[in-house]
């Protein structure tokens, strides 16, 4: 498969070419970056000297698109949006890593973002979150891979949710990310100053995610669901960690909900399940596309905690648009992403 990465100077774009390269049935054939136009992506990001060497360029689609079977668009939202229809009417199939094709809803998107000037894709594009659209994903030219916080929480409720297993009214996520999810671009709140020795809330009840977390689990629930979201600041480079509490339906126990989670993500080669007890931790699955999930019932409060932690550059970006890829080209998901987690 050739292969193209659109927008490869950042924390997303190398961690996909980290991937990429190891990858036996991938050949990349173009990289872009208006900023390092003209440079080898060796010298822009020293880790993968001696692994690829390519020159960045500028965004040409047409040339893009004759080269190129995939295309990953690893842009900012709106930027996105300028150059994916080009890409479809060129033949290719585009993972799309922005925000610009994930909801369904013009309106909504227009509410947390900007105009849409390809609004008609919105209904085509493929929520790329395998655990959940796996068919869906496979038949797909354009698939809109998930945010990073997103994918967390879906993953952790969507069992009980199919299953009507607790009551959503009551559904709170707590999420906590490193500050790779910021990006790479300079920021004063990313600074290390400002990060380190330090841990807060930000974007607290406005969050660009919210409408695309709230869209996934109300189509798991069958019905609108709407949450209370809240995300802060790790000071570590990698990793999120999110927490999501939820009332009961009566006569759900413990063994229930493990017995639906064993059986929800038994044959998913991504998803980890922890043994009732232990908790995941993000130093456990630094680097790897897995996403690590345990609960606890609190039987005083009736409420299930459910944790979940995955590498906000990999299973939630690079790593789970790498197994899109997969899915959408009919190879083993796994394949190019079997990388035992970094510890410590």
């Amino acid at each position: 498969m050739k292969v193209a990465v659109v927008g490869a100077s950042g924390y997303t774009g190398v961690e996909l070419l980290r991937l990429l390269v190891r990858h036996p049935q991938v050949e990349l054939c173009s990289i872009t970056s208006r900023q390092y136009d003209g440079m080898d992506i060796a010298e822009v990001f020293p880790s993968l000297a001696g692994l690829v060497s390519l020159p960045c360029s500028q965004v040409d689609v047409k040339r893009i698109g004759h080269e190129a079977d995939f295309v990953f668009t690893a842009l900012p939202h709106k930027t996105a949006m300028e150059v994916v229809p080009g890409f479809l009417d060129q033949g290719c199939k585009v993972i799309d890593l922005s925000a610009d094709y994930r909801l369904h809803d013009v309106d909504v998107y227009e509410s947390w973002y900007q105009k849409h000037t390809s609004p008609e894709l919105l209904q085509e594009a493929v929520y790329g979150l395998v655990e959940l659209y796996r068919d869906d994903i496979a038949a797909a030219r354009l698939v809109a891979n998930p945010g990073c916080y997103p994918t967390s929480v879906a993953l952790a409720v969507a069992p009980l949710l199919r299953e009507g297993l607790i009551d959503h009214r009551t559904l709170v996520v707590d999420s906590k990310s490193g500050t790779s999810g910021a990006g790479r671009s300079a920021k004063t709140g990313s600074l290390f100053c400002e990060v380190n020795e330090g841990f807060k809330a930000y974007s607290v009840g406005k969050h660009r995610h919210t409408p695309e977390i709230e869209q996934t689990l109300s189509e798991q629930a069958g019905e609108s669901v709407m949450v209370n979201f809240t995300p802060h600041l790790l000071p570590v480079n990698r990793g999120i960690l999110t927490t999501c509490y939820a009332q009961l339906s009566e006569g759900v126990d413990f063994e229930q909900i493990k017995s639906l989670y064993e059986g929800f993500y038994g044959d998913k080669p991504f998803v980890r399940l922890f043994p009732g007890g232990q908790l995941p931790n993000v130093a456990f699955l630094r680097g790897s596309n897995y996403a690590d999930l345990g609960f606890v019932v609190d039987e005083r409060t009736r409420r299930v905690i459910v944790v979940s932690a995955i590498d906000n550059l990999v299973k939630g970006a690079a790593g789970q648009a790498v197994q899109n890829m997969n899915i959408m080209a009919g190879c083993d998901e796994t394949v190019g992403l079997d990388v035992v987690p970094l510890f410590p």
